[in-house]
């Protein structure tokens, strides 16, 4: 027995937020001192090495877990489920709720109740509960969700990923023009087929690398310093991405017992695109091979970085026909990757 995603659903807000809007911003180095240069350089910088021109912004009335309600409609409806029939709803989310104009993260109740109580749900027996995982949360879920259904603790999960990092992030720090907000949301249940999961892989580097992403105070030193933001040291981040997250790859391609050459494509979590590249060219390198054209389906140039809103989300767009230039038939091998605070990777091997 396998598991397959029999529902797949997507929310991307409607505010859409371009590099240009950025002009005006303050932006300042870790001291609080200025950029030597104006913020047309910094965006185009900004440009050439994330590849993000827009990104969407949450409308002001919504939280993380509206969004998620509204993805997790159309997963269900998309799977042809009746709701009352689910076992576990699960939610990757890292900021939890947290209201337009304000910092505060709310996650009591959890989200994944919030949603459970949105799609009103009456059967008490549907488990709702919420996973930190950074941005690998969503693939995460589905690995949670593989567990349950393959032990008989489940039959159906709505596995969901969440964010509006937008509501959590210094306007002095010129990393805040990566993150956007959005929501995707999958129905998985157990598959008798050729199709669904064949493997998966994943791993917590905390030695080192626990603290790559944390919570920290803003670049101006005017501002109040116990109100912290989203932060990150990317230069570490991208080298460790890059020494671990294709060896994942590889492990996981491995224990599928399928070969590179069988992979028609890689979804992999949309946070840098000269990153992901990267990680593209060492995992094809580690067979001795290079990427063949358009392997790897992007949405970070025009939807940003959204956590783990981006894997699901990119998912519902291909099968939509979405992307340009990308498309996926019935019995293609796809690879699923993501990499994020923890720090965290992890991977499964999908025939769709």
């Amino acid at each position: 027995m396998k598991i397959k995603i029999t529902g797949i659903g997507s929310y991307i807000p409607e505010k859409k937020i371009s590099n240009t809007d950025f002009s005006e911003h303050v932006f300042l180095n870790e001291d609080g001192s200025p950029f030597a240069y104006p913020n047309e350089v910094v965006i185009n910088k900004f440009k050439g090495i994330t590849g993000i021109e827009k990104r969407r912004y949450a409308e002001d009335s919504y939280t993380a877990s509206d969004l998620a309600f509204f993805a997790s409609q159309k997963a269900i409806e998309n799977a042809g489920i009746d709701p009352e029939t689910l076992d576990y709803i699960i939610f990757a989310h890292n900021f939890g709720d947290v209201k337009f104009g304000t910092t505060q993260s709310d996650i009591i109740p959890s989200l994944a109740t919030r949603v459970k109580h949105q799609l009103q749900i009456k059967n008490p027996k549907c488990v709702a509960y919420d996973i930190l995982f950074g941005c690998p949360g969503w693939i995460e879920g589905v690995l949670q969700a593989n567990a349950f259904i393959k032990s008989g603790m489940a039959k159906k999960c709505l596995v969901i990923g969440g964010e509006t990092l937008s509501r959590v992030v210094d306007a002095h720090d010129r990393d805040s023009m990566i993150y956007s907000d959005g929501a995707g949301a999958s129905v998985i249940e157990a598959s008798d087929d050729e199709t669904g999961m064949l493997s998966y892989e994943s791993a917590t580097y905390a030695a080192e690398e626990a603290n790559f992403l944390y919570f920290g105070k803003s670049y101006n030193p005017d501002l109040d310093p116990d109100t912290k933001y989203i932060k990150m040291y990317g230069r570490k981040i991208y080298e460790f991405a890059l020494s671990q997250v294709p060896a994942a790859m590889k492990s996981c391609l491995d224990q599928s017992g399928l070969e590179i050459d069988d992979v028609k494509k890689i979804l992999i979590h949309q946070a840098n695109e000269k990153m992901d590249e990267a990680i593209i060219q060492r995992f094809y390198k580690l067979y001795g091979q290079t990427p063949p054209k358009d392997v790897m389906p992007m949405s970070i140039h025009e939807l940003g970085n959204s956590s783990v809103a981006t894997v699901p989300t990119l998912f519902d767009l291909l099968i939509q026909g979405k992307i340009e230039n990308q498309e996926i038939k019935k019995g293609d091998v796809l690879l699923f990757a993501s990499v994020g605070a923890g720090m965290n990777i992890n991977a499964f091997v999908y025939r769709y």
